[in-house]
């Protein structure tokens, strides 16, 4: 499967709304779904973000063959002059399992070393052994373990 990455535009809610409405998908995020004003006010900073910089921000992840949505992939800065991103993937249940997550990683991974970027970093919950996986395959290292508004985090990093 060929997959196409683009942003995030404030017509694409219903896609973004899909993955962070479905329980299963932020189990290993927040541990549960979000509802549909945490959404809104969730994506209105996702678009604010992606105005920072147009190489950087959340990306929808697109088979390019049927133009279907598969989730979400994210290079994200938190402002211009920063040398660091943080990396991340939500995907649509019905897409796990099957490489995907390694792909977007990598896409994601060759896009911040076109870049000015010297450092990437990646959040998962520690029970997260699929997104560790596929992580540390694109060399990602363990760093250290730290508390996210009272859930469990573990920090990954990476140098360019």
């Amino acid at each position: 499967m060929k997959i196409t990455l683009r942003k995030f535009q404030e017509t694409d809610f219903d896609s973004y709304y899909q993955l962070v409405g479905d329980l299963r998908v932020m189990k290993m995020v927040t541990e549960r779904a979000f509802d549909l004003n945490e959404a809104k006010e969730d994506f209105a900073k996702l678009l604010q973000n992606d105005q920072i910089d147009e190489r950087f921000g959340h990306f929808m992840m697109i088979n390019s063959n049927t133009n279907e949505f598969i989730g979400l992939g994210k290079l994200s800065i938190e402002d211009r002059k920063t040398e660091r991103a943080e990396i991340g993937y939500l995907l649509l249940p019905k897409f796990w399992g099957k490489g995907i997550g390694h792909k977007v990683a990598r896409i994601l991974v060759e896009m911040a070393v076109s870049t000015k970027l010297k450092h990437l970093y990646a959040i998962i919950d520690p029970k997260n052994v699929a997104s560790r996986k596929i992580l540390e395959k694109q060399g990602f290292v363990f760093h250290e373990y730290k508390s996210f508004d009272g859930l469990p985090g573990e920090i990954l990093v990476k140098e360019l």
